[in-house]
């Protein structure tokens, strides 16, 4: 198997009000292509969790890489390329621009990463869009879109630059029963057919319990894996 993220042993401490030890020794494995749930009550870690696999948040013990690249001590603009280049991210929040065209919205990150022309990532953009049935709402204003919509531009977003992983924070925290299904089968079939790695955060047991693998976190460790 191609192991796409090692986590070993994570330590990550609060200082203010007072020390408080909010993840106590994590460490697992992610293969290439697999569909990861991290679920737990509030409190338990797993926002805290995924805000460090995100590599946002780099004050913590231990050790964490993502495509065999230990990002642990990277400084800051190492890790804002890397991130924008290994890591799509789908919030419960889309965070579309309003008076963006949705195809503009997802040609953002791909943009700034700086690898292709404008015309190639137009193009790669637009087919992103069609994979997640989002065709003819290209030239739209973001805002003008249905909440469904407008998280699978975010997805396609997600996808521009053919991240390492997908990170998603409550991505169906925020859409009914059938968007939110619309949304798991997304998932689904990027993880099947493109052999995309996905990790998200849940509140939904359905959700998590139809992914591939579930971590679940209590008091900062990990009492599930699999």
């Amino acid at each position: 198997m191609n192991k796409i993220l090692s986590v070993n042993n994570i330590v990550k401490i609060f200082h203010e009000p007072v020390d408080f030890q909010v993840l106590k020794g994590i460490s697992f494995n992610v293969e290439k292509g697999e569909f990861v749930s991290i679920v737990g009550k509030s409190g338990s870690g797993k926002s805290t969790l995924l805000y460090l696999l995100s590599t946002m948040d780099t004050d913590y013990q231990g050790s964490i890489e993502v495509n065999n690249v230990d990002v642990t001590h990277m400084n800051q603009n190492e890790l804002a390329s890397f991130r924008n280049e290994h890591i799509g991210f789908v919030f419960q929040f889309h965070f579309l621009l309003p008076e963006f065209s949705v195809v503009d919205n997802v040609m953002l990150p791909a943009l700034k990463l700086g690898k292709h022309p404008k015309e190639v990532i137009h193009d790669k953009a637009i087919e992103l869009l069609k994979l997640l049935d989002v065709s003819g709402q290209e030239n739209k204003k973001a805002a003008l879109l249905s909440g469904g919509q407008q998280q699978r531009v975010a997805i396609a977003r997600a996808l521009i630059n053919s991240p390492t992983i997908i990170m998603g924070d409550e991505p169906t925290g925020n859409l009914d029963s059938q968007n939110t299904h619309n949304v798991f089968n997304i998932f689904r079939q990027l993880s099947k057919e493109q052999g995309q790695t996905i990790i998200t955060v849940t509140h939904d047991e359905d959700f998590a319990k139809n992914s591939d693998r579930v971590i679940e976190l209590v008091d900062g460790q990990i009492i599930k894996n699999g």
